[in-house]
């Protein structure tokens, strides 16, 4: 293939923001986009994606973006879910946060049979069908990347890390499609709304508000100051987030970045009204939300846009029928099974669509699904914080354990 076409950083970011319009205007323009709670990021990336492929089919020559601007998105965003967190909700979470834990631990051993299964009726070794399990599903496109080699050189699963990244991006595609859909309809089918005290609303002053509140629609709007004071909140978390990664990294554990930020914003937002009681934080603020909103939507729309659809041809049949098991197998296990274990009610409902998210694609994909359906339904915000620190904390930490038990006990 020709030299690749290079995207750099700015204009990836600027044409981000174009995607993001692109899929509001389809979101207008679509009942269908709109009664299934699809997020705009998930519609405009898209549609941007097979523009991208028409490009590579025409010239002969990839498209590659440099994405370290929407790498930095992605901190912005988790930090701004931890400014936005209260320690009660936190207690309220634990007992929830352990069961959505279990049923995640227990889906993953699902998964990866289903990726053998899939391998197997291919002739594939069993190993591949990890490749298209927890490695590349919840472990996603880095996970992917990282096993690739392993599996390829140990276990002599020829094109290992392509066969990952393509059912990766399959994955991240699916997560999105199907969250809104089965939330839309547990919503519709049970009645469910948000509980008296998730509809609080945000206070009228972005500049007094020290509380964390659920609504999504704040009555008071973002000022100057208060962004000012939002995005230099967030970059102390972030400060405070880096050095705890460094300091993780030397006893040798190695966690996604935004984890270590995320603990960190939680910290700030709970800790500094307690000990410095004049100081004014940004949690609860319009001002604050705009920011998480922008950092989701333009990662997303990135995210989805940057996708190399051109690669997935290579194994298109193993990876039709392999990856149409796992949808089908992930959205049954959430109707069926998490809906129903978190208490089948609104949280369960947003929880479902988060689970669709992090399931098959990566966790901004949950939260862009939750996203979508509170926006649409109403707030849940313990759901947000339930869901990341499942999917990126813990989850993490055991995908490596389950994913060496698989490759190396398999014949």
């Amino acid at each position: 293939m020709a030299e690749p076409i290079v995207v750099d950083s700015f204009i990836a970011v600027t044409l981000g923001i174009v995607v993001y319009f692109l899929g509001s205007r389809l979101t207008e323009q679509f009942e269908l986009l709109r009664k299934y709670s699809i997020p705009e990021p998930v519609s405009g990336g898209l549609l941007a994606a097979l523009v991208t492929l028409g490009v590579v089919t025409v010239t002969g020559r990839e498209v590659v973006y440099d994405l370290a601007s929407r790498d930095s998105l992605l901190i912005y965003f988790f930090t701004t879910i931890g400014l936005n967190a209260k320690f009660s909700d936190l207690v309220k979470g634990g007992p929830l946060l352990g069961l959505m834990l279990v049923l995640t631990i227990g889906y993953m051993f699902i998964q990866n049979g289903i990726g053998v299964l899939g391998a197997s009726l291919f002739g594939l070794p069993s190993q591949a069908g990890v490749m298209m399990g927890t490695t590349s599903l919840i472990g996603g496109h880095g996970t992917a990347i990282a096993w690739g080699p392993v599996v390829e050189e140990q276990y002599a699963v020829a094109g290992a890390a392509e066969l990952g990244i393509a059912a990766a991006t399959i994955g991240l595609i699916m997560a999105s499609l199907i969250g809104g859909p089965i939330a839309s309809y547990l919503v519709a089918r049970d009645r469910l709304e948000p509980s008296a005290k998730e509809k609080t609303p945000i206070s009228s002053s972005d500049e007094n508000a020290n509380e964390v509140t659920a609504s999504t629609d704040p009555i008071g709007g973002p000022t100057n100051p208060g962004m000012m004071r939002a995005i230099l909140w967030t970059h102390l978390a972030i400060v405070i987030g880096f050095i705890a990664d460094e300091s993780l990294e030397l006893t040798g554990a190695n966690l996604p970045l935004f984890v270590p930020c995320l603990l960190s914003g939680i910290l700030l937002a709970n800790l500094t009204p307690r000990v410095f009681p004049k100081i004014k934080t940004p949690t609860g603020t319009a001002s604050l939300k705009l920011l998480q909103d922008f950092s989701l939507a333009v990662f997303l729309s990135m995210s989805l846009m940057s996708m190399q659809l051109w690669t997935l041809a290579g194994s298109a049949g193993v990876l039709a029928v392999t990856m149409t098991l796992q949808t089908a197998a992930a959205a049954a296990f959430i109707i069926f099974v998490v809906y129903r274990t978190m208490g089948r009610n609104y949280f369960a409902g947003v929880m479902s669509a988060g689970f669709a998210g992090f399931a098959l694609g990566a966790t901004p994909t949950a939260i862009a699904n939750m996203t979508a359906v509170t926006h649409k339904y109403g707030p849940s915000p313990l759901a947000f914080i339930v869901l990341p620190l499942v999917s990126a904390f813990f989850v993490d930490i055991a995908n490596a354990f389950i994913i060496q038990l698989f490759v190396s006990n398999l014949p």
